[in-house]
C-alpha cells in the first residue's frame, strides 16, 4: 500500500483513512509513504517510536506535528517495520527498488536501477563535472563543497557546515537545494557514496575500512545506503564494475 504526495498535508486525514491503514497495518501489509504522504501515516500513530522521513522542507513539520516519531533528515528509504517511508520527488521510484529487492533480491533491484538509469550515462561523467562546476562557480558554494568533500571520513553535522558557509541551517539549506538539488545532508551522503564506489571500483580496499575512510559507522550502515541508492550492494558494485575491463578486453 502506497500513500503519495498530497496537498493538505497538515489536515487531519478522514477516520475511514486513517482506519483503512492501521486494518492493513494489522494484516501485516507493507505500507509506504511519500513525501508528504508520510503526514497521512503518521496521523495513524502507527509510526509512534519508530524512525521515518519526508521531504526536507517538511522534515521539521513532522518533527513539530508528529513529535513521537524518530524524524531522519537525510531522505533515503527509512525502514521500520512494516513501515517504509521516503522524500518526494524520486522517493516512489526509491521505494519500489527498495521493496523489489527485498522481495526478489539485490541483482533483480540492480538491473532494475540499472535499465532505468542507463540511458543517461552517455557522456555521464563529462557533463556531470561540466554542472557542477558551472553550478559552483555561480553558488559560492564551491570552498563548502570542496570542505565537505575533504572530511568525508568524519561526522559532520548540518551548524557545522552551515558555520562553515557563514550562514545559517535554513539558508544554507535553501542555497543547497537551489544549486545542487540537495539537502546538505544529502549532498554529502552522495558525496560518500561517490567515494565509496570509486575505492570498491580502483582499489581493493575492503568494505569494512571503506566504511570508515567514507565516514560511515560501520559496514552494515554503508551497506544500507549504497543499496538504497544504487540497488546493489558494495560487494555486487565492485564485482560488476571490475567486470567490465575484461569483459571489454575480449570485445
Amino acid at each position: 500500500m502506497l500513500i503519495t504526495e498530497h496537498p493538505g498535508h497538515l489536515d487531519e486525514p478522514p477516520e475511514s483513512v486513517l482506519a483503512a491503514l492501521r486494518a492493513a497495518a494489522d494484516r501485516g501489509i507493507r505500507v509506504a509513504a511519500v513525501g508528504t504522504g508520510v503526514f497521512t501515516l503518521a496521523a495513524t500513530g502507527l509510526l509512534d517510536g519508530r524512525r521515518a522521513t519526508t521531504g526536507w522542507r517538511h522534515t521539521e513539520e513532522l518533527a513539530t506535528h508528529h513529535p513521537r516519531l524518530q524524524v531522519d533528515p537525510i531522505g533515503t528509504v527509512v525502514e521500520d517495520g512494516c513501515f517504509l517511508t521516503t522524500a518526494g520527488i524520486f522517493g516512489g521510484l526509491d521505494i519500489c527498488l527498495h521493496i523489489l529487492r527485498d522481495d526478489h533480491g539485490a541483482r533483480v533491484a540492480g538491473e532494475t536501477a540499472r535499465e532505468l538509469i542507463t540511458p543517461l550515462q552517455v557522456d555521464a561523467d563529462r557533463v556531470q563535472d561540466t554542472i557542477e562546476r558551472e553550478i559552483m562557480d555561480s553558488s559560492g558554494l564551491e570552498p563548502t563543497l570542496r570542505w565537505l568533500e575533504s572530511r568525508l571520513d568524519r561526522a559532520v553535522s548540518l551548524p557545522e557546515i552551515a558555520a562553515h558557509a557563514r550562514t545559517s541551517t535554513s539558508s544554507l539549506t535553501r542555497r543547497f537545494r537551489t544549486h545542487t538539488g540537495r539537502t546538505p545532508l544529502q549532498y554529502l551522503l552522495h558525496a560518500r557514496i561517490s567515494e565509496a564506489q570509486r575505492l570498491l571500483t580502483e582499489t581493493d580496499i575492503p568494505v569494512e575500512r571503506i566504511a570508515a575512510r567514507t565516514g560511515f559507522t560501520s559496514p552494515a550502515v554503508l551497506r544500507r545506503h549504497f543499496r538504497s541508492l544504487t540497488g546493489l550492494t558494495p560487494r555486487a558494485y565492485r564485482q560488476a564494475h571490475r567486470a567490465k575491463p575484461a569483459q571489454e578486453d575480449q570485445g
